[in-house]
């Protein structure tokens, strides 16, 4: 007897399934990660043209949106190290850092050493901050691993939802070994330059 139903139909009815997501592939097969030199070239070749991805550990993921409460505090440290680092080091907002041969993050500010990078990305840094509105675990977890291991000196975690300032540095073993809470009323600062304290009150409205 003809139930109505189609060939495709049937088959569910007896094998139900969900849609394979990348999680799903990645339990059964090795991902084939890039290199920073093929990410950089496909880069070149306009790959990933108005789209906000950075490369960490081989792999290209998408980086949080900009809202205005993490924007805001980046405003904040961009003009605050402008004006006090003068010649001693380019200020370098939401752009490429070649941490290692796998990775290439896009911090929100690098203090790195001063010339023109036409020519390459910096590898050097003296100091790296991340703001977090909401990738704070991804900034902590996956991001300080990858800047101690790559010998950034000092890095700093700009909390937005807890309205501190979380500074790692004293890199033991690739992994930074100290790790200092900042709250308002405080003030940070970096290690390279002790003329550039931070307030972290002036971070949040």
């Amino acid at each position: 007897m003809d139930s109505g139903l189609t060939l495709t139909e049937t088959a569910l009815e007896w094998y139900p399934f969900k849609a394979m997501q990348a999680h799903d592939v990645l339990d059964h097969a090795q991902p084939r990660l890039m290199s920073r030199v093929e990410y950089d070239r496909l880069v070149s070749a306009g790959m990933f043209e108005n789209e906000r991805v950075e490369l960490i550990r081989g792999i290209v993921v998408r980086m949080s949106p900009n809202g205005p409460a993490h924007a805001d505090p980046i405003d904040v440290l961009t003009r605050h190290f402008v004006r006090a680092m003068g010649d001693r080091a380019v200020v370098r907002v939401q752009l490429p850092f070649a941490a290692s041969d796998d990775s290439e993050p896009e911090p929100d500010l690098a203090l790195v050493p001063p010339r023109r990078y036409a020519d390459r990305h910096p590898h050097q840094a003296f100091l790296i901050i991340e703001v977090a509105d909401s990738s704070l675990d991804h900034d902590r977890e996956t991001k300080a691993p990858l800047y101690a291991s790559s010998g950034v000196p000092e890095y700093w975690i700009v909390d937005v939802k807890a309205r501190r300032v979380s500074v790692y540095d004293t890199i033991t073993a690739g992994r930074y070994a100290r790790v200092r809470e900042f709250p308002i009323g405080e003030r940070v600062v970096p290690s390279a330059f002790a003329d550039a304290a931070v307030d972290v009150a002036d971070l949040f409205v």
